[in-house]
C-alpha cells in the first residue's frame, strides 16, 4: 500500500511541476522555494501541539489548493505560487513517507511513526 501511495503523490508531484510551468515564474524559484514549507517546523519550539498545528497547516493540500483558487480567481501570482509551493511540498512529503502530525510527538503521522525510533 505504501508504494501506491508514493507512485500516487508522485504523480501529484508533477502536476504541481505542470501548473508551475503555466505560471510566469523562473524555473530557479521552484526548487528554491520547495523546502520552504518546512520553516513551519519552527512551531515546534513551543511545544509538540503548537508544532503539529503549525506544520499541518503548511502540510494540508486543501489549504494548498484554496490558497491557489483565491490566487487563481483575483489573479494573484504569488498567491498561485505559494498554493503550488505547498502542494508540491506536501506530495514530495508524502511520497516519502512523511505525513501530517499528530500532537504526540513529531515522528508520529497519520502515515505512521517515521525516523529511527519507529
Amino acid at each position: 500500500m505504501k508504494k501506491i501511495i508514493a507512485i500516487e503523490e508522485i504523480g501529484m508531484f508533477l502536476l504541481a511541476v505542470f501548473a508551475f510551468s503555466k505560471l510566469s515564474f523562473q524555473w530557479w524559484v521552484f526548487p528554491a522555494l520547495l523546502l520552504v514549507p518546512d520553516l513551519s517546523m519552527l512551531g515546534y519550539l513551543a511545544g509538540s501541539k503548537v508544532g503539529a498545528w503549525c506544520y499541518n497547516l503548511f502540510h494540508h493540500k486543501a489549504i494548498a489548493i484554496l490558497t491557489f483558487l483565491i490566487g487563481f480567481y483575483y489573479k494573484v501570482p504569488v498567491l498561485q505560487l505559494s498554493g503550488i509551493i505547498l502542494f508540491a511540498h506536501s506530495s514530495m512529503d508524502r511520497a516519502l513517507g512523511y505525513g501530517l502530525k499528530y500532537s504526540d510527538a513529531f515522528n508520529h503521522t497519520h502515515l505512521g511513526l517515521i525516523g529511527k525510533n519507529k
